[in-house]
């Protein structure tokens, strides 16, 4: 490839709207470009790197025993409407009518497309295990597509799906797509750590997430400090304290004339907000929920939506607190009819509260568990933060941000049993199959890369995965000798099998430079007037910033054994 022929053109500044550096810096150095919120086109830089991450992932998915196949995006409703996932998915669905009034959807994901296909063609224990992959693009009206590639409504993705007779064979499939995830990572040079996560729409009793460390993560995970524990901060939990003896105050009401936040009372009181309890009500199919936490904790909904499932959980409104007799504001626990009560672990770890009174401008001191309130059941119900214990072995959890990347899901029957896909086992009774699946996002990938792989001067991507492991700068185009020899190495490196880019623009030196440190050429080999009289040639590795001037003799030799020690 010559540059001067190259499909790009690198940017100075970023464009307005990007903030990720990875958003920044793939715009920049030409590698895409925006058509329209959360949709991004490839440039030839771009797709080589995209293409590389999807041959990595190729590799591991065959080396792993699955076999790669091809699913249409568009696809009918029907077996959507039948696990329940059409409405599940509501409006980050993109539907559409066909010309006969069907209605068809485009597909963020395949269990449903998938599973019909191999019930029909597999109906024997003898089949089984199978595990079938593509590498497609998923589509999702993301409400707020942000971070470029980062969170597209378009997407590319490889999904894989195991079908077995038991969960012990799901186990073992699961087993191996783990292993495989982790080569997948290693070998495109994210550093990632593996997390237990919430399932979301997917489903299934284990999952897991694999999530790259990045400042402009937009999720959270944590994991302790002294043991193996982490999770999504959606599926964390912390150690469950004690409960404690239940105090002996007396219940009183003490006026708090408009303060209707844990700020506001804890200011007119003197109080810290962790002695104040929390109550958050809402809607679950009818039934009022009051979700008691300690004041200085919010509510984990995920963890609420899923204790309450298949409820619709909501929060109420103005217009519900009315129609119930609640006063926003000042509600607690005691003495209320017809009201659901939960509270988190840590709501039973104090003897006594300070809580809404159920009064306009009023709270109620003393309040104690067991006394003037019940409780349906205790369940882990709020946020966990750093410096929670770890559930596991006590030490201190911490809180980082990352880039989810990939997630598997031991899925179970949760799609085969409402799809009516089985299989006639061994006693010749009809089973249904047993379900995995196994996503990774590609173009997530490429981004959390640039986004772990770049300094001030541009990205320098680990030769795995950049567009070309080698580029070579001519410097002097007046000059036949620096042509000459800038050709001779492009040559000869092209011939041993190097994937190598020729600068040979008529730009000036130092915009030549400049791109070939935004692009993240690994190996970076620059012919000159100056170098060329001297007999030498200047090799520089981009991730560790290492010159060196090599006789022109052995640049070539030198270019590769470069590349091969780079990261």
């Amino acid at each position: 490839m010559r540059l001067s022929q190259l499909f790009a053109r690198t940017l100075r500044d970023a464009p307005a709207d990007a903030e990720a550096p990875s958003h920044q810096l793939l715009a920049r150095a030409a590698y895409v470009r925006q058509v329209m919120a959360g949709v991004y086109a490839f440039l030839p830089l771009g797709l080589r790197t995209l293409d590389k991450v999807a041959d990595i992932v190729r590799e591991e998915m065959d080396r792993a025993g699955a076999q790669e196949v091809l699913l249409p995006i568009l696809a009918p409703a029907e077996p959507w409407k039948l696990t329940g996932r059409w409405d599940a998915y509501g409006p980050d669905m993109f539907k559409l009518r066909d010309r006969h009034e069907r209605d068809l959807g485009l597909t963020p994901t395949h269990e449903e497309v998938l599973t019909p296909i191999v019930a029909a063609e597999y109906s024997s224990y003898r089949d089984l295990p199978v595990n079938l992959y593509q590498v497609q693009w998923k589509y999702r009206d993301e409400p707020r597509p942000r971070s470029g590639i980062l969170r597209g409504r378009e997407f590319l993705m490889k999904d894989a799906y195991s079908f077995d007779r038991d969960v012990d064979g799901l186990k073992v499939a699961y087993a191996k797509m783990v292993e495989a995830y982790k080569v997948i990572l290693d070998r495109c040079g994210l550093t990632y750590r593996i997390v237990e996560a919430d399932p979301g729409l997917i489903g299934g009793d284990v999952n897991h997430e694999f999530m790259a460390v990045a400042e402009v993560g937009e999720d959270l995970f944590v994991h302790c400090s002294s043991c193996e524990y982490a999770a999504n901060v959606e599926a964390a939990t912390a150690a469950i304290a004690e409960a404690a003896v239940p105090g002996t105050a007396p219940l009183e009401t003490v006026r708090t004339p408009g303060r209707t936040t844990i700020r506001g009372v804890t200011e007119l009181l003197g109080l810290e907000p962790a002695e104040l309890l929390k109550s958050m009500a809402y809607q679950a199919d009818g039934d009022v929920v009051l979700v008691l936490v300690p004041g200085d904790r919010d509510v984990d909904e995920g963890k609420l939506r899923r204790l309450l499932a298949p409820a619709a959980v909501r929060m109420l409104d103005d217009d519900d607190f009315a129609n119930r007799g609640l006063v926003k504001g000042f509600v607690g626990p005691q003495g209320l009819d017809d009201v659901r009560v939960i509270a988190d672990h840590r709501v039973n770890a104090r003897g006594e509260w300070v809580a809404g009174a159920n009064e306009v401008d009023q709270h109620a001191t003393g309040v104690v568990f067991g006394r003037d309130f019940e409780v349906e059941r205790f369940e882990d119900l709020a946020q966990v933060r750093e410096g929670d214990p770890c559930p596991r072995c006590g030490g201190d959890l911490k809180v980082g941000r990352s880039i989810e990347v990939g997630h598997t899901f031991q899925l179970g029957t949760r799609y085969s049993v409402p799809l009516e896909a089985t299989f006639t086992d061994e006693d010749g009774s009809e089973q249904p199959l047993v379900m995995g699946c196994y996503g990774i996002g590609v173009t997530r990938v490429v981004a959390a890369i640039a986004e772990q792989h770049n300094d001030e001067h541009g990205l320098a991507w680990p030769k795995a995965v950049a567009p070309f492991g080698v580029v070579v700068v001519l410097v002097n185009r007046d000059d036949e000798r620096v042509v000459a020899e800038a050709e001779r190495i492009y040559a000869a490196l092209l011939e041993a099998g190097i994937q190598v880019a020729l600068d040979d623009r008529e730009s000036a030196a130092g915009v030549k430079f400049n791109d070939a440190d935004l692009i993240g050429f690994p190996v970076q080999v620059v012919v000159g007037k100056r170098g060329i009289d001297a007999g030498q040639v200047d090799i520089k590795v981009r991730a560790t910033g290492e010159k060196r001037q090599v006789p022109v003799g052995q640049v070539v030799a030198d270019a590769i054994t470069a590349l091969e020690g780079a990261p």
